[in-house]
């Protein structure tokens, strides 16, 4: 799609309340693609299903898409029906960003509302417009020489200690404790920020070419950010699990088969991830319109590697396997099947990167932060022996959208 900035222009003139959101234009503005979109109906018809959702009906329709020139329109959709049931509200603009950056420091005010807050990322191995990866909390990836790290204390954002940290951290001093949206979305638009900010000023680093990972909750919250931040190049989510890759579907199976792992219904008891929307169908799933096979989809065609690991059972090593075998689908469908990786591997401790996997994400990152476009990315495999059943969880037909243009000018 090709990408036009513009907040460069704004920051200027730092007296006007910029939308920063809606200035990132992509074929013409995210505000008219928005309303060029049909509108979801008020109550939508959901059957309830025991198969992934199709990620190509769109509701606003009534029918399956057929064109990659509907994609976007369609991500559009699926975003509103996650933050509907399952995220909360993402806030689609903030009045005013301002930034700073010193000694390796990234100070961001974020101005909305009428309330203001201010927090800092850390970034090192950056200069001469470097590509880089936000880490959530800290990075447990390699990340190469020439590419930056920025440490995200995305705790800060919105805490993630219980169930009784819910409305607290700086967004929801911005927004307010009774905000719909969970932890995992304030993170993403905290990222949002960081971004706005690097667009601002000269941290050392290519805005255009930013990645996000974290690893088990982190990993979550990486996964979503990929999915509502449409300014990252390359999501890496690494064990993120239920949650993140797994399917809430596919994990209530793997529980009637005896298998100890995380469903919908346990994680809510566990800590603030999710919106407190999500509550009324985590005992009944398979009402839902969505999966987290079209959470992960809404990356396409952007990249996105995941990582998981079948020594972790509570992780939902089949759940994760299933889900986004379904995920890369949607990747095919679009002409972009390389664009996404899935690799499990286990083995090794929690969160611990084993060395097997290097090569597939320097792949990722050579290809997608590095601009090394003849670099092969095709990486779908498991430890674990297992099979796609695709009749059982993705019975919808694939079809050939085309592929969405990615160049940027």
């Amino acid at each position: 799609m090709r990408t036009y900035l513009v907040s460069a222009l704004l920051a200027a003139a730092p007296a006007i309340a910029a939308p920063f959101r809606e200035t990132v234009v992509e074929n013409g503005s995210l505000k008219a693609r928005q309303a060029d979109c049909p509108a979801l109906p008020s109550n939508l018809n959901v059957q309830s299903t025991s198969s992934l959702p199709d990620p190509f009906y769109s509701y606003a329709k009534g029918e399956r898409i057929t064109s990659a020139s509907e994609w976007e329109c369609q991500r559009d959709e699926i975003e509103q029906l996650f933050e509907q049931y399952e995220l909360g509200d993402f806030p689609a603009t903030v009045e005013s960003v301002d930034a700073s950056y010193s000694g390796g420091t990234l100070s961001i005010t974020v101005n909305d509302q009428g309330q203001s807050i201010q927090f800092s990322v850390s970034i090192s191995g950056g200069g001469n417009n470097a590509p880089a990866i936000i880490a959530y909390g800290y990075p447990s990836i390699p990340i190469p020489s020439g590419v930056a790290t920025i440490t995200f204390s995305n705790d800060d954002i919105a805490a993630q200690q219980n169930t009784g940290s819910r409305g607290q951290g700086k967004f929801y001093d911005l927004y307010g404790s009774q905000h719909s949206a969970g932890a995992l979305t304030a993170w993403a638009w905290g990222v949002d920020r960081i971004i706005d900010a690097l667009e601002q000023v000269d941290a050392g680093i290519d805005p255009t070419r930013v990645g996000v990972t974290g690893c088990s909750r982190n990993g979550k919250g990486a996964m979503v950010a990929g999915a509502l931040v449409q300014r990252i190049a390359l999501a890496i989510p690494q064990e993120s699990g239920s949650g993140g890759a797994a399917c809430w579907r596919v994990s209530d199976w793997q529980q009637t088969q005896g298998q100890n792992v995380q469903t919908a219904s346990q994680i809510i008891t566990e800590n603030v991830w999710f919106s407190q929307r999500f509550d009324q169908y985590v005992n009944n799933v398979n009402s839902l319109p969505v999966d987290h096979h079209m959470l992960a989809g809404m990356v396409a065609p952007r990249g996105q590697y995941v990582i998981e690991n079948t020594s972790m059972e509570w992780l939902g090593a089949q759940s994760t396997f299933q889900c986004m075998n379904a995920a890369a689908l949607i990747y095919e469908a679009l002409g972009v099947s390389d664009h996404f990786g899935y690799s499990q591997v286990g083995g090794h401790n929690h969160c611990q990167f084993p060395s097997e996997q290097n090569s597939e994400i320097e792949a990722f990152i050579n290809r997608f932060l590095l601009d090394q476009a003849s670099v092969q990315t095709n990486v779908m495999r498991s430890d674990g022996n297992f099979n796609f059943d695709q009749s059982q969880w993705a019975p919808w037909d694939v079809p050939d959208l085309g592929e969405v243009p990615t160049e940027k000018v």
